[in-house]
């Protein structure tokens, strides 16, 4: 590329540069996004939030039965989705049943165990192991 600017010369983008500075949110909303991955980066809480995707609302004792967790390792846990608006509970009684917070976590969820299904090293994931929910998104984009 004779005469040719190279794209990432400091003289060639100083409006993108400050175009895209201008485009990434507060630093709170960062900080807050960072702690709501960080959040999601724990397989105990995945299995939890995707026994929620396809159970809706479940009880504590149900979710620690299906992942395999104490009961108090679950609330602990939900406690933290909890406080960073991932699920909500409707306590009855003595009991507390959780679901996810809203259809955002849904699609993030959703769209996650999607990518997995697309993800050349992720192949071996058996369709079963995945969201029957994410399974069927897979097939629609097929």
């Amino acid at each position: 590329m004779t005469g040719a600017t190279h794209p990432c010369a400091p003289e060639s983008g100083s409006d993108r540069i400050a175009a895209l500075t201008g485009a990434l949110p507060p630093e709170s909303t960062v900080e807050d996004l960072a702690a709501v991955f960080g959040l999601l980066g724990d397989p105990g809480r995945l299995r939890l939030l995707i026994t929620l995707l396809e159970g809706g609302e479940v009880c504590v004792h149900d979710l620690a039965a299906v992942t395999g967790q104490s009961e108090s390792g679950v609330s602990h846990a939900l406690r933290l989705l909890r406080a960073h608006r991932v699920v909500v509970v409707r306590r009855s009684g003595r009991s507390a049943f959780y679901r996810l917070a809203d259809g955002h976590v849904r699609l993030l969820l959703d769209v996650a165990l999607t990518h997995l299904g697309h993800a050349p090293a992720a192949r071996a994931v058996r369709t079963d192991e995945l969201s029957s929910v994410a399974a069927e998104n897979r097939e629609a984009l097929a």
